[in-house]
């Protein structure tokens, strides 16, 4: 956990909503020198900072809404920190809640240099990491589509498999199969749906490919020599990095990928694990399906994961190699090389 523990004369916190937002302004004293409720415009809250504007910080929690805010600040000139949502609220709880008492902890934890952080992602790639993740949204509801096809032929227990209906050759006599006109209509419905995705998904995906070569043509082509990486893995790992030196160590980046398991301990004593929300789920699941899809006839790489599952099991050998990937990955961006499959399966 890093906190922002640089010194102001002023410090503003933000309890930040979609129509509303509540500022509290403390001096470097702890005195409170403004605390008011503002609509979201981005004149009323230059207006209620102006007389503070000389040496301020500014801070709001971590929510959908902080785009703006954070981009008028930086406009402005003025310093603006995120906050992590689940460190802040274990550290700021307490018996009553309201924006304005939000507000005044969130200035005060700034103050006191106890205010949790979050990354706060650059504008120019920002737009384009949301339009991927809205790419892999839609993804994952056209195989929910393909999932639901295959229940219906299970629950009406057709005597033929349907085969691999996610490849658009193998659907010619998908509707034939099922006799039921009102169950074939469900299926075609569940057809037209997954028609309309692929070509949505098609267009998106070569225009997010474009973007990206405008961005980061150096990153992509590392990240894409890894085996098993292609177009759509390496623009997750690209986006979701960013800047691979705003981790200063591979510890902080692969606990980052949540590829490792965070442990309690007191007095010397474990008491499982905990945290496995606190982190990056795109680049989780990135990895996890970079190490299954370098698996595939790579000779060398599934007796490594043989030896390993021998001794923890599949599910974990498949999360060391995981979290092995994490790490060349890091070392692949820091240093501006390729992949080297030999030491990656080095024992």
């Amino acid at each position: 956990m890093r906190f922002y523990t640089k010194q102001h004369l002023f410090y503003c916190g933000v309890d930040l909503h979609a129509d509303a937002r509540y500022v509290c302004v403390l001096d470097s004293t702890g005195e409170i020198v403004a605390h008011r409720n503002l609509p979201t415009t981005p004149k009323a809250f230059l207006r209620l900072i102006k007389p503070f504007r000389d040496n301020l910080v500014v801070g709001c929690e971590c929510m959908f809404t902080w785009y703006w805010l954070a981009d008028l600040c930086a406009d402005e000139g003025i310093d603006f920190v995120l906050g992590h949502a689940l460190y802040m609220r274990a550290i700021h709880g307490g018996k009553a809640k309201n924006d304005k008492i939000d507000s005044h902890k969130i200035a005060v934890l700034l103050r006191g240099g106890s205010f949790p952080l979050a990354y706060t992602y650059p504008k120019p790639m920002r737009a384009t990491r949301d339009l991927l993740r809205r790419r892999n949204h839609l993804a994952r509801k056209k195989a929910e589509l393909l999932v639901h096809i295959q229940n219906t032929a299970t629950q009406y227990n057709l005597p033929e498999p349907l085969g691999r209906i996610a490849k658009p050759s193998e659907r010619g006599d998908l509707l034939d199969k099922f006799t039921d006109p009102v169950v074939r209509a469900m299926v075609e419905v569940d057809l037209l749906t997954i028609v309309h995705y692929e070509r949505l998904l098609g267009a998106l995906e070569r225009q997010l490919e474009k973007i990206a070569v405008g961005h980061d043509p150096v990153g992509l082509a590392l990240l894409k020599s890894i085996p098993g990486v292609g177009r759509i893995l390496g623009l997750v790992m690209l986006y979701e990095i960013e800047d691979i030196s705003r981790f200063p160590r591979v510890q902080d980046f692969v606990s980052y990928c949540r590829l490792v398991k965070p442990a309690k301990q007191s007095n010397g004593k474990n008491y499982g694990h905990s945290g496995k929300k606190i982190g990056n789920a795109h680049l989780r699941w990135a990895f996890g399906e970079a190490v299954v899809l370098m698996l595939k006839g790579n000779k060398t790489a599934q007796q490594m994961l043989q030896k390993l599952a021998s001794r923890h099991g599949k599910g974990k050998a498949l999360a060391i190699l995981a979290h092995r990937l994490g790490r060349a990955v890091y070392f692949m961006l820091k240093n501006q090389v390729p992949f080297q499959q030999d030491q990656f399966l080095r024992t």
